[in-house]
């Protein structure tokens, strides 16, 4: 189709093709005719050669009458509506073949089409820009993690890399792609170039792009751990893990994971080595943490529900035991209601039904806020003044090289304005009407001094839940540390609790 001279006309065409609606005559004008023009007069030129390159015989395609004018797209083939019909439903249930036709060319929305002296044209297009390439970028996320042919898969990988060039997650799929099809040297390459572009954004930068880690050689190695991604229903980018053989326990995120970080903690790897010793570890980072998506445009109870739903569904997973962590309690609660034909067992551990907002007295929550005032203006800083008072809080008993560690994850894990997302996401958690409804064997474990989540939630917890098991463990720590005497007791309950039937 041979699209006409004159700019503003074809800009005026691309508008007209991305509304759903029909648009006032007024409006038109003051996007794409300065005032002193006669407006109306270009407009009905415009108009009029549109209508004679894209009305037939078989219809009116362009509809306009003295007040409103529209664009019937009917019959016609417009590639932003179908990448966006595409990407707004859930991209998981998107056979690949339609993925790979959304995705099959990509340039910017309406590109050429600039009109600088158009302000609120260039407004709108600047925001039709980065709208379309977030849902791109969402369809190559999804498209990158599903079984394409690897060398499709790896110009995707690149391409989201060029797209969104400080996203983390899109790095380590690019390098990871690389190292399956034997690329080293360019995945050594690629692995210092993403360094450098994340440094020089101040984006944390996952230990996989930095390189191994040491760990002392004393410590018993760990199981191999094999990174990989899926998609929530929303289109969110996440990363899970699975690592070590038998049958499949799922651990529900908590706050702040990074699977990457985590895996070298002295604050997880003694739990990672201790399940992985007779379970195959499924883990992920929640929406907004670690390797997940920061950009997460729903930060909720309910997403972190879907994203657990969302993993075990990538992973195969038909039943598998549950472990959870703080807030990640009520998440795994909450889909064992759902779908307790798919939960064997479940372990709790320092969880609440009622998150702080609610349960909170005044002073606590108004404690909290104050906090949340602090995140938001020192979290991402190199100077760790500011997370220590999350680390004081989490971990009282924590030897300066664990209060070190916790302090860097927090900084890795996610950003300053995420984090406290979440915390408020946390504060308006309750599912305690759901704990009579829980038909799955649970085993509830919470420290007496936790200053986290108070004992007495712990207890409420296991007291709601039909026959639950409850633990106490001797501990001030809201995460329990290798060194504190509790850890072999607890290790010892939950072999025991999961060994049953």
């Amino acid at each position: 189709m041979a699209l006409p001279a004159s700019k503003k006309t074809r800009a005026l065409l691309g508008y007209l093709a991305a509304n759903d609606r029909k648009v006032r005559r007024e409006r038109l004008c003051e996007m794409f005719w300065e005032v002193p023009d006669d407006p109306r007069g270009a407009l009905r030129w415009s108009l009029s050669k549109l209508r004679g390159l894209i009305d037939d015989e078989g219809g009116c395609r362009l509809v306009a009458d003295r007040e409103e004018v529209g664009l019937d797209c009917s019959a016609l083939s417009v590639d932003w509506r179908t990448l966006r019909d595409v990407a707004a439903g859930d991209i998981r249930k998107v056979d690949t073949p339609v993925l790979e036709a959304a995705t099959a060319a990509w340039g910017d929305f309406l590109e050429g089409l600039e009109l600088p002296r158009c302000d609120d044209y260039q407004a709108w297009l600047i925001a039709m820009r980065e709208d379309a390439r977030k849902r791109f970028v969402a369809l190559l996320r999804e498209l990158v993690q599903r079984p394409i042919d690897p060398e499709r898969a790896l110009a995707l990988a690149r391409l989201w890399t060029t797209l969104d060039p400080y996203d983390a997650l899109a790095r380590v799929a690019l390098i990871d792609l690389l190292d399956r099809l034997g690329r080293r040297s360019e995945a050594d390459q690629q692995r210092m170039l993403g360094t450098r572009k994340l440094d020089e954004a101040d984006v944390p930068v996952p230990p996989s792009l930095r390189g191994a880690v040491a760990v002392s050689e004393s410590a018993p190695p760990l199981p191999v751990q094999h990174v990989k991604f899926c998609t929530a229903s929303d289109g969110t980018g996440l990363a899970y893990s699975i690592a070590g053989d038998g049958p499949p326990l799922v651990k529900t995120a908590n706050w702040l994971n990074h699977l990457e970080q985590d895996w070298e903690s002295p604050l997880w790897r003694h739990w990672i080595r201790e399940l992985a010793t007779y379970r195959q570890i499924v883990r992920y980072d929640e929406r907004g943490n670690g390797l997940s998506d920061w950009n997460a445009a729903e930060i909720s109870f309910e997403a972190f529900v879907d994203d657990l739903a969302s993993v075990v569904d990538a992973a195969g997973l038909e039943t598998f035991d549950l472990f959870a962590v703080s807030q990640g309690c009520s998440v795994s609660i909450a889909y064992a209601v759902r779908h307790p034909e798919r939960v064997r067992r479940m372990v709790l551990y320092g969880g609440y039904a009622v998150g702080w907002k609610r349960r909170g007295t005044r002073e606590e929550v108004e404690r909290r806020e104050a906090m949340m005032i602090l995140t938001r203006q020192g979290w991402g800083k190199n100077n760790p003044a500011y997370r220590q008072m999350f680390t004081t809080l989490f971990l009282p008993d924590a030897s300066p090289a664990e209060a070190d560690w916790f302090n860097e994850l927090q900084r890795v894990s996610t950003s300053p304005e995420n984090a406290v997302r979440l915390q408020h996401a946390f504060g308006d958690i309750d599912v305690e009407s759901l704990l009579p409804h829980v038909r799955v064997p649970t085993l509830v474990i919470h420290g007496r001094d936790d200053a986290v989540v108070p004992f007495a939630a712990g207890r409420r917890l296991a007291a709601g839940i039909p026959n639950a098991e409850f633990v106490l463990l001797e501990s001030r720590n809201h995460l329990l540390l290798e060194t504190e005497p509790a850890w072999p007791r607890a290790a010892a309950c939950i072999k025991e609790f999961l060994a049953g039937p």
